[in-house]
Parts: structure tokens; sequence; C-alpha cells
């Protein structure tokens, strides 16, 4: 490993893009590879040992291209899947999405009262329970699907009254109560909700703090970086590089609403894993 070789990310579809454009944000010299597996969209359905083949077969192509960190930017693969691409690959640093989310709302929450926005089949895989837990030995923590945010995000709906009432209704359950116990701590545990924060901040109220698993990875991967002494040594703006197994076009357009920038069909590599 070299530290001007890129970072590469995969997550099964579009969503990971989040986690590309917070890494761009904070370590904007780096530059980084994407990989979605669009092909095999959504990971959640399928079954562990599916999941992790997928996950295996995304890292050999990107550790083939040549990268100096992989990050697993997809929740339901860093659930199954981190500790087998991290004894295959070693000693190549693997960074989940799961792992800095539950660090930052152990360090967070006050009342050690949590709540857990994610799709079904992290919530059923208990993966953000877990790892706080572990971090956090007696929290309280309550986990909600949120199934109709991953619509919302992809479909462009991230504002105005429709996401703001779908917000309230996932959130008023657990933050209306008459009871004294309330969660101080959200996290946004898919990476598409960071699309649909200003809503779930509304629904929220001010006294209720949102961790951003995109944001919270991003800032582990540049600890990592830093740690290794893998921190490129380039001044000017990193590249991006963008792969998908499927879809070009649907990539370009729901995935610039992710990333935050235009995507061009032409500037989607279709790659076969």
């Amino acid at each position: 490993m070299t530290c001007d070789l890129p970072i590469g990310v995969f997550d099964s579809g579009v969503g990971g893009l989040t986690v590309l454009r917070a890494l761009r944000r904070r370590l904007p010299a780096e530059s980084l590879v994407y990989l979605g597996d669009t092909a095999r969209v959504p990971y959640g359905t399928k079954s562990v040992a599916s999941i992790v083949r997928y996950a295996m077969q995304a890292a050999d192509h990107l550790v083939a291209r040549g990268i100096k960190m992989l990050v697993v930017a997809c929740n339901t693969a860093s659930a199954v899947s981190l500790e087998p691409l991290r004894e295959r690959f070693a000693p190549l640093p693997v960074v989940g999405v799961v792992e800095p989310g539950a660090d930052a709302a152990a360090s967070v929450s006050r009342s050690r009262h949590m709540l857990v926005l994610a799709t079904e089949s992290t919530v059923r895989r208990h993966a953000y329970a877990r790892a706080i837990a572990a971090r956090a030995p007696g929290a309280r923590i309550d986990e909600v699907a949120c199934s109709l945010f991953v619509a919302l995000a992809e479909e462009g709906w991230t504002t105005g009254e429709i996401p703001a009432a779908v917000a309230r209704t996932y959130l008023d359950p657990y933050l209306r109560t008459n009871g004294s116990s309330k969660p101080d701590t959200i996290v946004l545990g898919c990476t598409h909700f960071p699309l649909l924060e200003d809503a779930i901040r509304e629904a929220a109220g001010p006294d209720v703090t949102l961790v951003d698993s995109a944001t919270t990875t991003a800032e582990a991967v540049a600890t990592k970086l830093t740690e290794l002494d893998l921190l490129t040594s380039a001044t000017g703006e990193g590249t991006v590089t963008l792969l998908a197994t499927d879809g070009a076009d649907r990539f370009a357009a729901v995935g610039s609403r992710f990333l935050g920038m235009p995507i061009a069909p032409d500037e989607v590599e279709i790659v076969d894993l």
C-alpha cells in the first residue's frame, strides 16, 4: 500500500454515495473509487452467505484496482461481512458504517436512551443496537424501520409536507409520549437518510442530537488514515471514479442527489463482478 492510492468504497446501490460525499468533504485531497452493486440491490433481502459473497466480490474488484483502504458503505454488509473482509484482506484497513455511528451515539447520548432509524433488514439484524450496547452497557436502544425514507430519498422527495409528515409518523411514538424517558439521540442508520435530515431534525425537535453514520464514517476513515500514516501526499482535489454493476442511467440520475453534484451516465463505468 502507498499513501497515494485511492480509497475504495462499495455499497449495494447508490445510498453509499452519501458516505462518498462525506469523505470528499472531510478529505478533499483523497482520490476515491466507488462501486455500487446495482445489479443485486438490495442486499437486505439476501441470505448472510450471499451478502458475504457479494461483499467479497465487490472488495476483490476494488482491491485489484489498487486501494489503500476499503470502506463498506452499506449497513447490511457492514453488519455481516466486516470481519470476513478484514480477515481476507489483512493488512488492508477495512471500515464499515455501523461501528462509527455506534461510537458517536454512545459518546454523545446523555440519557443513554437512543433511537435508531434504519431499514427493515438492519433493524431485523439489530446491527446498531448490538454495537451501541457493546459501547454503552445498559443503554436503552429503540429501533424503527423507516422504509418510506428510502423511497423518498430515491425519488428526490426530501423537502416539503410529505417527508415532514412521514418523519413525524415514525418519530412521534417515541418522542411525543407522556413518559419521562425519551431518546435524546437519533442515529441515522441508513445511508439514504442524510437526505431527509432536515425533515427528521424538525420532527425530532431541538433537544435531540442526530448522529449521521455517513459523517461519522468519514471521520473514522480520516482517523485511521492518520494513525497508519496513509494520508495522501497530494495537495489538489482528489479524483472520483464511479463504478456500477448495472444501470448507468439510473445510477447517474438517482446518485446525483446522494452525491450532491451532477453525474452523467457516461461517467459511470459498468463492471461485472
